[in-house]
């Protein structure tokens, strides 16, 4: 096995230190998950053991993307995308677990899972293997088809079978919780496919000169509001309708 020679981090590598800091901040995000599945009533420990998985998972990635950074100064292109195909179709998941109180189906949930699936894998053929040099119309058309299945998830959880079941659900905290979810995507997500834009041929770095050499640490600062953000609302759910069962 061939091991990465670590450089000294620089004190203005802020990209480096995102890193860093994602890492140890997924972990901790992974632990509180895990610890609070105790606190919770039955039918909510799945979500938060869902939460766990998302952010255990990127802190083992962000451990990685760390080194890889510290050693080459490279962006970790393909640790991020191995990291977002298994992380962002459980956020995913999180939709279908706290709507399935409210009769949502397993079709919902595979069908959530293949758009982020079909989303992530087009935009890593549009990043990752765009000619050397920059090839605007690779980069434009992979984008457009990844842009489709992002498409898909905002409009079901904000107008779709998510936000329609979130309302039937008769919880006001599952209400506000989804909708919250859903802010996340519209808004949260965005940072990936400007980032996506930034790279060399991408729109933002040829129409606009946007410079590619900062978009790690966007795309970074991004993960773990998501992310843990994420968790957290799904926490907040669970916690809150614990205590109205038991107050029942």
């Amino acid at each position: 096995m061939m091991l990465l020679e670590i450089k000294a981090m620089a004190p203005n590598d802020y990209v480096g230190f995102t890193f860093f800091i994602g890492y140890m901040a997924m972990a901790a995000a992974a632990v509180f998950f895990l610890f609070e599945r105790s606190r919770v009533d039955d039918k909510w420990k799945m979500s938060l053991l869902v939460s766990a998985l998302i952010t255990g998972i990127a802190a083992v990635h962000y451990g990685y993307m760390r080194d890889y950074w510290g050693a080459t100064g490279d962006s970790p292109t393909f640790f991020r995308y191995v990291d977002w195909t298994l992380t962002v179709p459980l956020m995913c998941v999180e939709f279908y677990l706290l709507t399935k109180v409210a009769g949502a189906k397993k079709s919902l949930l595979w069908k959530l899972i293949l758009a982020s699936v079909w989303m992530l894998v087009a935009g890593y053929i549009g990043e990752a293997f765009n000619p050397e040099g920059g090839s605007t119309s690779h980069s434009v058309m992979w984008g457009v088809l990844s842009t489709l299945g992002y498409l898909y998830i905002l409009h079901a959880v904000w107008l779709g079978e998510v936000a329609k079941l979130a309302e039937a659900s008769n919880s006001d905290v599952v209400k506000r919780g989804v909708r919250t979810l859903a802010w996340f995507v519209l808004v949260g997500w965005a940072i990936y496919p400007i980032g996506y834009m930034c790279m060399e041929g991408g729109w933002l770095n040829t129409a606009l000169g946007w410079d590619s050499g900062m978009v790690d640490l966007w795309y970074n600062i991004a993960d773990a509001i998501n992310k843990i953000g994420f968790g957290l609302v799904v926490y907040n759910i669970a916690i809150s309708e614990t205590a109205r069962i038991k107050g029942a």
